[in-house]
């Protein structure tokens, strides 16, 4: 637990300060980086050993992120700025298991698919975050999505801890209980309004605590959801964490599950329902 907090304690502050002062571009590369590192961490749960093809997943995932921010800053990109990496990323993966077939590093269909979630849908949730951070207002609106997984984790851990007494609502987080997901669903939609305050009163923006409200609360739900989600792969494989890059945490993957899930849902929200 003490590192599980110190390593929270230097790595969230650095994300922060990123995300609140730093230009787009720079936290572009890093959500590409996150992406490039979780999927290589899926595809090795996924026990697929193919170096090459390992290489090319992590190449799409990190160009993805990359390309959003060329598309909203240069504009000299199509608006589906995905299909061409994923029709990169099919024919070169699949002319890669085609030559493995019959060899000890053969790909299995499986795994095939894996590289598709891996370099496609994993780093195109994550940048969701990009978007936000591109947005007006973008600063605030990326540290709402980030901050509201961190809340409504720790909330969901803590509730659960002091006042679960209904557990094992799911078989794959069967020490997880009833009362805890209230407490993220809850502290979520607290935590967003109250977030929103603070932006206000430090900003002086007009805020919209309804629209707020609704993030926060269906924000936590997909979060907790996406927690769940990952933690069914890592049920189904058998392994405890993704990785081991974050000493308490696990891998990347395992930090930033729950985002590949809320921040696009959170972009969607804002940008129907304003919030600043």
């Amino acid at each position: 637990m003490l590192t599980r907090i110190l390593v929270g304690v230097v790595f969230l502050p650095l994300l922060l300060w990123i995300m609140l002062f730093c230009p787009p571009i720079v936290w572009t590369l890093v959500v590409a980086l996150i992406a490039a590192v979780a999927a290589f961490e899926f595809l090795r749960a996924m026990e697929l050993r193919h170096g090459t093809i390992q290489v090319f997943v992590m190449a799409a995932a990190a160009a993805i992120p990359l390309l959003c921010w060329v598309h909203r800053e240069v504009t000299a990109l199509p608006t589906h700025y995905v299909l061409p990496v994923m029709a990169v990323l099919v024919c070169l993966v699949f002319a890669a298991a085609i030559f493995s077939y019959g060899r000890e590093d053969e790909v299995s269909v499986p795994q095939l698919m894996a590289c598709l979630f891996g370099g496609i849908l994993i780093p195109l949730g994550l940048t969701a975050l990009v978007e936000l951070k591109c947005m007006e207002q973008g600063r605030y609106l990326v540290l709402l999505a980030v901050l509201l997984t961190f809340v409504t984790d720790a909330a969901a851990y803590f509730v659960g801890m002091s006042l679960g007494r209904h557990r094992g609502i799911t078989k794959v987080s069967p020490n997880k209980s009833l009362e805890g997901y209230i407490g993220g669903f809850l502290f979520g939609a607290l935590f967003a309004m109250g977030y929103g305050g603070v932006v206000s009163g430090v900003t002086g923006l007009s805020v919209s605590y309804v629209s707020l409200a609704v993030c926060g609360f269906c924000g936590a739900f997909v979060t907790e959801l996406g927690d769940l989600a990952f933690s069914y792969i890592k049920r189904k494989q058998g392994i405890k964490d993704f990785g081991h890059l974050l000493p308490g945490h696990g891998g990347m993957l395992d930090r930033f599950d729950s985002m590949i899930f809320c921040g696009p849902l959170i972009y969607c929200l804002v940008t129907w329902l304003p919030v600043f």
